[in-house]
């Protein structure tokens, strides 16, 4: 049973639970009925104390022997994440990426419908990117008005970024995938994730290098 009076959780527990939700939802689509923890942890490298841990935040989950009802549990973590109604979503920034965000599948899975797409590019305004017709950015806030959307998903040059995040805060957004490669200077009740395609790389790049250089010294021997 889902507790919903529960302490702060922390965000890597949180980003441990959409793992885990999109196993579930995988399972269910196999007519999987039940799942171990240990099976858990075959399916995402997550260990299996540790996925029964973060559960624990929430309540308790499961029968001892039998495992978890992948059903209850899909529909549990769901409710948890909030994804267990729809979320709408708007994306700011018509290029390449956000061109690319617009065909990802996984939004819709997970309930959440991008509603609005802005730009304030004048040769991107107007043009259409899957079903929705990119509107102007000075146009968020009245649009957003009738929407109500929550999240946005800020794909803008870094140059802009903090100026369109206080349009997107005006509007009623308080919570905000950033792709720019700067940090957002923004009211503590408006939650920021900052993802940065060349930190990682960088990071790909050093544990490489480090790969062939053990492999370098094993073979000297």
């Amino acid at each position: 049973m889902v507790q919903e009076n529960h302490s702060k959780v922390p965000i890597p527990t949180l980003g441990r639970l959409a793992t885990y939700l999109r196993v579930l939802n995988e399972l269910q689509m196999l007519e999987v009925s039940t799942v171990s923890s240990a099976e858990i942890e075959q399916q995402t490298g997550i260990n299996a104390a540790q996925f029964r841990k973060d559960l624990s935040y929430f309540g308790e989950f499961g029968k001892p022997g039998v495992g978890y009802s992948v059903s209850e549990l899909q529909q549990s973590i769901a409710k948890i994440l909030k994804l267990d109604r729809r979320q709408a979503v708007l994306l700011v920034g018509a290029g390449n990426l956000g061109s690319a965000l617009v065909g990802y599948q996984g939004m819709a899975e997970h309930r959440m419908e991008l509603m609005g797409i802005f730009d304030s590019n004048p040769s991107k305004i107007g043009t259409m990117l899957g079903t929705l017709r990119v509107q102007s950015i000075h146009c968020l806030v009245e649009v957003n008005m009738k929407l109500n959307a929550r999240i946005a998903i800020l794909a803008v040059p870094a140059q802009v970024a903090q100026s369109v995040s206080e349009i997107l805060v005006e509007a009623g957004v308080r919570a905000i995938l950033n792709f720019a490669p700067i940090p957002l200077r923004l009211p503590e009740n408006v939650a920021v994730r900052n993802v940065s395609f060349m930190q990682e790389l960088a990071v790909l790049s050093y544990q490489a290098a480090e790969e062939v250089s053990q492999l370098s010294e094993f073979e000297s021997f």
